[in-house]
């Protein structure tokens, strides 16, 4: 029992030292290493709280939301209410279409703190997404779209050399399916003509085909960035990516495509309230930094 004890605290320390080292990396803006300790952190101790929820954030930023969500519900199970876990959550739940499961985070924030503005802005975006809308022609979006692209692989009929490889090249759904194409599948290791086939005939039979929706995804054209006399090309050209920014108004600026701080400043409210999930918190958010560059968002003439 003592050795046990002894091997504990061995064990709690170093994940210290590596949550201390991942800091330290973060702080540097080096943040790859900052991951690599953190998930050692994890290794030695994985009940380090602190190092699970600046992993989480890490893989949230490099838009691995499997990663961060398992993270971020494995710090919420736990007491005492962790709000900015829930917080994040519930945008990753809300940008995966799991309106229901970003409602119950939400839900649990208002609980503890029924006076906190952030939560109350996001569960109205979310009771607004849930509701459906059609195009011209007919074609449904919004949650029947969603629901069908989240069907994950393990509910389809597939070899065991094809699931393997699926899941080892982290395509956990329809979704994810939909968005490589054949060289991708082919380039990885054990993936052949045989499986490659067999993912096609699965897919065809739904009237789909790899690269679908990468294809359907355009991405967004980058705008000229604002260039002003008085305005320093060094802040101009400063990257979004070294900006204080909230996870969710991160990633509707990396969907926007957007790379710089001039990028942003030629950009309209309405452009940017246009990018699924972009709300009036995060324009008032994108608003203020700007500000802070003596800079704003473009206004139409």
């Amino acid at each position: 029992m003592n050795q046990e004890l002894a091997g504990t605290s061995i064990n709690e320390k170093a994940a210290e030292e590596f949550y201390r080292r991942g800091i330290d990396a973060e702080k540097e803006s080096n943040n790859e290493k900052a991951l690599d300790f953190f998930e050692r952190a994890l290794n030695e101790n994985p009940d380090h709280e602190k190092a699970a929820f600046r992993l989480a954030v890490l893989y949230d930023r490099r838009a691995e939301d499997a990663k961060a969500i398992e993270l971020y519900e494995r710090i919420c199970t736990s007491a005492p209410v962790h709000i900015n876990a829930l917080m994040n959550l519930a945008v990753l739940y809300e940008d995966n279409s799991h309106y229901d499961e970003a409602k119950r985070c939400l839900d649990a924030v208002l609980l503890t703190d029924p006076n906190h503005e952030r939560a109350r802005l996001y569960l109205k975006d979310v009771e607004s997404a849930r509701s459906m809308y059609y195009d011209e022609d007919g074609d449904f979006h919004g949650d029947r779209r969603d629901a069908m692209l989240n069907v994950p692989i393990s509910d389809f009929e597939l070899s065991v050399r094809s699931r393997n490889c699926l899941k080892k090249m982290n395509i956990r759904s329809l979704g994810d399916l939909l968005r490589t194409s054949e060289p991708e599948l082919l380039s990885y290791k054990n993936f052949g003509e045989t499986s490659l086939n067999e993912i096609k005939s699965l897919l065809a039979a739904k009237g789909l085909r790899l690269g679908q929706a990468a294809e359907e995804a355009k991405a967004p054209v980058r705008r000229a960035p604002v260039i002003s006399g008085d305005i320093a090309p060094e802040i101009v050209n400063k990257s979004i990516a070294d900006m204080e920014l909230s996870v969710r108004a991160r990633k509707a600026l990396q969907r926007l495509n957007i790379v710089t701080v001039g990028e942003l400043a030629a950009r309209t409210e309405d452009e940017l309230l246009g990018c699924k999930n972009f709300g009036q918190t995060s324009l008032h958010e994108i608003k203020q930094i700007l500000a802070t560059y003596n800079l704003t968002l473009r206004k139409l003439d």
